[in-house]
């Protein structure tokens, strides 16, 4: 299974900010939009950062709580680790394990087309797991 699957079923909506965002309005936005990622994008198409749950512990940690009033482009991770749609599901999950990360924005022409999240990998997974059991069980006693 490929990246496109997970993103036709959960859809291609990504929550994006600017970099010049200030970190307690993105962690506002986390909290209200019950995601654990943002991407942060100057023109909402390509990719600049993105600011998760682990960054902003890691801003909390260096700069206490003035870490909420700076930009969040000083503590976002802007080495990021894409995939495309084509991907398939196991080397996603690859990516995701070495690089000890749960997000993962999608690119496709250039563009940045979703975002999957361990979650929807796990999930995907699980429901491949079901179905394949279900055809064996439908195949043994038949």
């Amino acid at each position: 299974m490929t990246v496109a699957v997970i993103l036709t079923r959960k859809g291609r909506d990504v929550v994006t900010t600017g970099p010049d965002s200030r970190v307690s309005d993105v962690c506002d936005l986390l909290e209200t939009k019950g995601i654990g990622a943002v991407v942060i994008s100057h023109d909402g198409s390509r990719v600049d950062g993105i600011f998760s749950e682990r960054d902003f512990v890691r801003a909390v940690a260096r700069q206490g709580s003035a870490a909420l009033e700076r930009p969040v482009r000083d503590y976002m991770t802007k080495a990021v680790v894409t995939c495309e749609p084509e991907d398939l599901v196991a080397n996603v999950m690859r990516k995701m394990t070495e690089g000890k990360f749960r997000h993962l924005p999608v690119i496709e022409d250039g563009r940045l087309a979703g975002v999957i999240s361990i979650g929807d990998v796990v999930k995907h997974r699980i429901a491949e797991a079901e179905a394949e059991a279900m055809a064996m069980r439908e195949y043994i006693t038949a």
